[in-house]
C-alpha cells in the first residue's frame, strides 16, 4: 500500500530515520520557529504578519465554534488549531520542487505511517477528553446492549481519518510525479495549483471530522 521509504539514518540499528521523519522535523521547526518569532513581536496595533495570523487563528475558532459551540471550541482550539496547522504544512510540503522526488524529502501525510499515528492520536485525545468531561456519562455510553457495535465505530473512526488523508495525499503526489515523467512543462502545474486548494480541504476536512467525533461525547 503505497511506496515504503528506505532510511536515510539509521540510529543504532532501532530507530530509522525516513524522509518523510526528516520532512516532519522540518516543518515542526518552521512552525515553532513562526509561532516564536509571533510571541516575541506580538503589538496592540498589530503589523500586516500579525494581522494575518491573527484572522487565521479567529477563523479557525469561528470554525469550531459553529461545530462545537464557543464553550468547547475554545477548550480544545489547542488541539483542533495544532491539528490543522500541521496537516496543511504536511500537505503543502508535498508541492515544494524537489519533495516527493528527492530521497531526502517526502510529504508526511503521504506515508500511512504518519496519517496511522495522527489517527490514533485523535482517538486517544477524543477518549481522554470525553473521560475528562464526565466519566459516569462515558461509561453509560457504552453500557447498552449494542456494545460491541460502538466500540466497533469507535475503531472505525480513527481507521477512516487514517486511510482518507493518506489516500488522497499520497494519490495527488503519485499524479504529479507521473505527470512530472510524462510532460515535465505543463501539465504538473496545473495539478500543483489544484492542489492549493485540494490540500487545505483535506486538512478543513479531517480536523472537522475530529471536532464531530469529539463533540458526539460532549453533547452527552
Amino acid at each position: 500500500m503505497g511506496e515504503i521509504s528506505e532510511p536515510i539514518i539509521k540510529i543504532g540499528g532501532i530507530l530509522d530515520i525516513t524522509a518523510e521523519v526528516i520532512t516532519m522535523f522540518a516543518i515542526l521547526a518552521v512552525v515553532t520557529v513562526i509561532a516564536l518569532i509571533i510571541k516575541h513581536n506580538l503589538k496592540e496595533r498589530p503589523g500586516k504578519f500579525q494581522n494575518m495570523i491573527e484572522t487565521g487563528v479567529e477563523y479557525l475558532d469561528n470554525f469550531f465554534t459553529d461545530l462545537m459551540g464557543k464553550k468547547n471550541a475554545r477548550k480544545y482550539l489547542f488541539y483542533l488549531g495544532s491539528l490543522f496547522v500541521f496537516i496543511i504544512f504536511a500537505n503543502y510540503s508535498g508541492l515544494i520542487p524537489g519533495v516527493g522526488v528527492s530521497r531526502y524529502f517526502k510529504a508526511p501525510t503521504s506515508s500511512l505511517s504518519v496519517t496511522l499515528a495522527l489517527g490514533i492520536m485523535t482517538f486517544l485525545f477524543i477518549q481522554i477528553s470525553a473521560i475528562a468531561a464526565g466519566g459516569r456519562h462515558y461509561i453509560r455510553h457504552f453500557l447498552t446492549p449494542i456494545v460491541p457495535l460502538l466500540l466497533l465505530d469507535e475503531l472505525i473512526k480513527p481507521a477512516s481519518l487514517t486511510l482518507r488523508l493518506f489516500g488522497n495525499i499520497f494519490g495527488e503526489e503519485t499524479v504529479i510525479e507521473k505527470l512530472y515523467e510524462l510532460l515535465p512543462i505543463g501539465a504538473p502545474i496545473i495539478m500543483m495549483a489544484l492542489s492549493l486548494i485540494f490540500c487545505a480541504i483535506q486538512a478543513m476536512v479531517y480536523t472537522m471530522l475530529t471536532a464531530s467525533y469529539l463533540n458526539e461525547f460532549l453533547e452527552e
